[in-house]
């Protein structure tokens, strides 16, 4: 071969169709016990790389429903925590044989560090009603954070982890890019498996930088952050969210779809926030309610633009998804702009009258405000297998309960994270503020305090979604659960702005690849 015509980019391919294909051999082998295998399966999701190998996983994950010649507590529960995040049965009465007489964890099972730590995981993905798990985490809580000063480095700092953010509220590829680095210093590592974590994870970084070069084209070409003195470039952040609810590399048209639909979105809420007089505000959600390019006519300058940019990529999005499920679904986007803007006049009027909402009308105003509606809309037409104008109208009318619990927590955290800031704005209206003036609260702390209490029993409900799941809708609950992810990430932060965490991540997960 000569060196002209040599492709590192190919050569780097093949490895990696190599190393898929004896991680398979290994994922697959008859010889392996079950926990050898579902610890496999976990380093391998953990990894990012749990795409790949997904029908192999679901295979032997189904398998696992009967017994396991291992009963362990951390067999248990890590057979229960892979079932229950791949959305297979799992009930949690297995954890029965690890209770007392009187319904209590054994405490001979405190010193079972890495059985306690699996309980702990497993634990996050309780429903409400599901008692033995509510205990299991205040069990494992209280024995991992009195063992930590007993443990070794190597296993202290794994349970401080998941005490601090455990692993199923984790975004994935940030989790990716963690891990890789903490399994290359295990000892018992494998490095057919670690070698391909690292290829993969810059070859789809490389995806993501060519999904992230579209979407800045676009945003650039559209003009309206230099047409707009208000409107800030947001392109990145807005991709940044996307790969969090989207992190596959097979979605890679519909992040880009979706990071140009949350930089409208995030224009039009800045008309709502700061811009827009309350006159031009009334008109402008007349006329994205009547949904109709003449309406713009009456629209002052700056309102035209945001009009058209909506109305353009909404149509261009119509279009791909006619093309795809062999219908129109402007009634079902176009409704989603709708509400949004409703909620979006509803929030302006509680500023303008001086009047403060309860905490209830402000979270169900809130979840639509977030956003999060419309953005799991356009996702289930661009994403979802099997639609039919049928059955999206008996899944969308009303929304699924997983669509407001998503937008609840986003709304709730992005209340936790940006409050502050937008009190120095003058917009004061916030769940924190609401919350504290209703229970008589004076300490903001304890406030905020309660704010993540209430995202946790969400949380709670959310994954009751993952108990029995609809086969149709199980990539959209996989998507809400990320929403809820992200969310966190995003809004969780110790800077005044919270922008300048998002900025770090995006660094990360797009411009720094892992060395080999």
């Amino acid at each position: 071969m000569s060196l002209s015509r040599y492709n590192p980019q190919v050569d780097v391919n093949s490895r990696i169709d190599e190393l898929k294909e004896k991680t398979t051999r290994v994922l697959m082998s008859t010889n392996s016990d079950p926990t050898t295998t579902m610890k496999l399966i976990d380093t391998i999701q953990r990894l990012g790389i749990g795409y790949v190998f997904e029908e192999e996983i679901h295979e032997i994950l189904e398998k696992l429903t009967q017994g396991l010649l291992d009963d362990s507590l951390y067999t248990v529960a890590l057979r229960f925590r892979l079932q229950r995040h791949n959305g297979l049965h799992s009930n949690p009465e297995v954890f029965q044989k690890f209770m007392d007489a009187n319904g209590k964890f054994k405490e001979s099972l405190s010193e079972d560090i890495e059985g306690l730590l699996s309980l702990h995981e497993a634990s996050h993905l309780g429903a409400n009603g599901e008692d033995i798990l509510s205990q299991g985490n205040e069990f494992t809580t209280r024995h991992l954070k009195g063992s930590v000063s007993q443990l070794s480095p190597k296993l202290g700092t794994q349970v401080l982890g998941s005490l601090e953010l455990p692993r199923h509220l984790r975004m994935a590829r940030l989790e990716a890019a963690r891990y890789i680095e903490e399994y290359g210093n295990a000892d018992d590592h494998n490095p057919v498996v670690l070698e391909l974590a690292k290829l993969d994870y810059n070859h789809v970084q490389s995806l993501l930088q060519r999904d992230l070069n579209d979407v800045t084209r676009w945003w650039k070409h559209l003009g309206l952050a230099s047409k707009l003195s208000f409107v800030r470039d947001r392109h990145i952040e807005c991709f940044f969210w996307t790969v969090g609810v989207l992190p596959e590399p097979k979605y890679s048209s519909s992040r880009i779809v979706l990071a140009k639909t949350i930089a409208i979105l995030l224009v039009i809420d800045d008309v709502f926030d700061t811009y827009g007089s309350y006159e031009d505000l009334v008109h402008f959600t007349k006329a994205i309610k009547r949904w109709d390019l003449n309406e713009m006519e009456q629209l002052p300058k700056y309102m035209k633009l945001c009009y058209m940019a909506l109305y353009t990529i909404t149509s261009e999005i119509c279009d791909k998804i006619l093309t795809q499920h062999g219908f129109s679904v402007q009634p079902f986007l176009s409704k989603t702009w709708m509400d949004l803007v409703e909620a979006y006049l509803v929030e302006v009027e509680w500023v303008r009258r001086g009047t403060l909402p309860n905490l209830e009308d402000y979270i169900e105003n809130g979840f639509t405000s977030s956003g999060t509606c419309m953005a799991l809309v356009h996702l289930f037409f661009l994403i979802s297998q099997g639609v039919t104008e049928e059955n999206a109208r008996k899944l969308l009318d009303p929304y699924p309960k997983f669509f407001s619990l998503a937008g609840t927590i986003l709304r709730l955290w992005d209340d936790l994270g940006t409050a502050k800031e937008e009190e120095k704005r003058g917009d004061a209206i916030s769940s924190i503020q609401l919350l504290m003036r209703e229970k008589n609260i004076t300490n903001e702390e304890e406030g905020r305090k309660q704010i993540l209490q209430l995202i946790h029993g969400l949380w709670k409900d959310l994954n009751a979604e993952l108990v029995t799941p609809d086969a149709l809708l199980l990539p959209m609950i996989k998507v809400a659960l990320n929403v809820s992810r992200a969310s966190q990430v995003v809004y969780q932060h110790s800077e005044d702005s919270y922008l300048s965490s998002v900025q770090d991540y995006v660094q990360t997960l797009f411009f720094k690849p892992i060395y080999i």
